[in-house]
């Protein structure tokens, strides 16, 4: 187990040294235990690990990505933010239906691709009165980060949460018989609201906007409702017992989100007469996200066979003992903590069987249910970004549109507003979630 800890230690510290190459160290540690199977170390083989990818959730997220370029092409997201805006009566306002928008979006769309939609329509508004587009942009980022949870398609996290647990896009809103963590995030946002609305209260100069952009095409839209639609529509499509249908059962969500974005691109291609559409949507798509988590499925399931997992979780059991509000509490601080400077991503998935691991031993050994405890890690982890302009990709991809535009963002500007936003998110969602499935 020694071996394999440190295997996977060091792999972890090279993809948070250089996370340019994330994919590919992942990829090397996934190697790193397939030889160490080969050799007999562990009982790893090439069939475990093929096994072990989800393809299910690379098949949804890639999907989901192809849609949302479709989308944003489409331009429908700069036109609701400008029919929005249209409609309030000053800056403090329109900063915060701007940021609710972004969360609204961030709920069913990757958040950079929402900071790309919302980011350019808060750049205008912050030229057009002449303020700085400083605070606007980081207020757009930290509200897409905060609704990324909300759905099982908001986030990869959210993603990964679904494939690791068996969840569909349903049990986000409601499972067994109490609210699911969709609930619990609304109204973190509501709390965050009022903290934005705060920090931006002396920002009372009236807003005059005209709505200019025309949307290209409402089939995107359409698409992305439907995804969504379908995404429940399949949760509750009967189990086969086995065979090609078993197989095409658990691809399912796959199966949608990929299917309805193949669509979205084929008939670009037939409205241009040109194939370029189609290689445009493929292109857009992130490789490198899709390639970390093929080899994050293959690293964990080593570590897991090595015992690691088993020796984390009886760690964290021994932290909290054996009283869940603790394990909760301990959970919660330590991923909104570790996320504020680690890419969410690896950690989630790494925490995922650990999470498993200490519900199965809790209440003497007898187990509880793993539910409330998934959904704490997912809202620290989400939340956690906040906290540091580099602790999300969201929070990058804003600092880096400010800086295209002759902007500089100082870490300062950054926690004036990250930090009371992410307290007032995680103490009333964290709070919340608690209330509704307390044990």
């Amino acid at each position: 187990m020694t071996l394999a800890l440190s295997l996977f230690v060091l792999f972890y510290i090279l993809m948070l040294a250089v996370q340019q190459y994330r994919p590919w160290v992942a990829l090397g540690g996934a190697g790193a235990f397939l030889l160490l199977g080969k050799l007999g170390v562990y009982d790893l083989t090439l069939a475990d690990a093929a096994r072990a990818v989800d393809f299910n959730v690379l098949l949804m997220m890639a999907g989901m990505m192809g849609t949302v370029f479709l989308f944003i092409q489409s331009k429908m997201p700069a036109r609701l933010a400008e029919e929005l805006i249209a409609h309030v009566p000053d800056v403090r306002w329109a900063v915060s239906v701007l940021a609710l928008l972004a969360g609204f979006i961030s709920a069913f769309v990757d958040n950079v691709a929402t900071v790309l939609m919302v980011a350019p329509v808060g750049l205008a508004i912050a030229r057009r009165l002449k303020l700085s587009p400083v605070p606007v942009l980081i207020a757009i980022a930290v509200s897409s980060n905060l609704q990324g949870a909300a759905t099982l398609v908001g986030d990869t996290t959210s993603i990964l949460l679904g494939g690791f647990a068996g969840m569909n896009f349903f049990d986000f809103f409601w499972m067994e018989g109490r609210p699911g963590i969709f609930w619990s995030v609304e109204l973190g946002a509501l709390a965050s609201l009022g903290v934005l609305f705060w920090l931006f209260r002396d920002q009372r100069q009236p807003v005059h906007v005209t709505v200019e952009t025309e949307v290209e095409d409402d089939v995107p839209t359409a698409l992305l409702l439907l995804t969504v639609g379908l995404l429940i529509a399949a949760s509750f499509l009967p189990e086969p017992s086995g065979g090609a249908l078993h197989l095409l059962y658990t691809l399912r969500s796959g199966l949608v989100c990929m299917g309805l974005c193949l669509f979205g691109a084929a008939r670009a291609c037939w409205r241009s007469r040109s194939l370029k559409p189609l290689a445009e949507t493929f292109r857009a798509l992130d490789y490198d996200t899709l390639l970390l988590l093929f080899s994050l499925f293959i690293l964990l399931e080593g570590v897991s066979r090595a015992g690691v997992i088993d020796a984390a979780a009886q760690l964290f059991h021994s932290a909290a003992g054996d009283e869940p509000l603790h394990l909760y509490l301990l959970l919660v601080a330590a991923s909104v903590g570790l996320s504020a400077f680690i890419d969410n991503i690896p950690y989630v998935a790494a925490m995922l069987p650990v999470v498993q691991g200490v519900a199965a031993l809790m209440n003497g050994g007898a187990g509880i249910e793993p539910e409330l405890f998934y959904f704490g890690l997912l809202t620290g982890a989400t939340l956690g970004g906040n906290l540091t302009p580099i602790g999300a990709s969201a929070n990058i991809a804003a600092i880096g549109i400010l800086r295209k535009n002759g902007e500089t963002v100082r870490t300062r500007d950054f926690l004036r507003i990250g930090v009371p936003f992410t307290l007032a998110a995680v103490l009333v969602g964290a709070g919340s979630l608690w209330l509704f499935w307390g044990i």
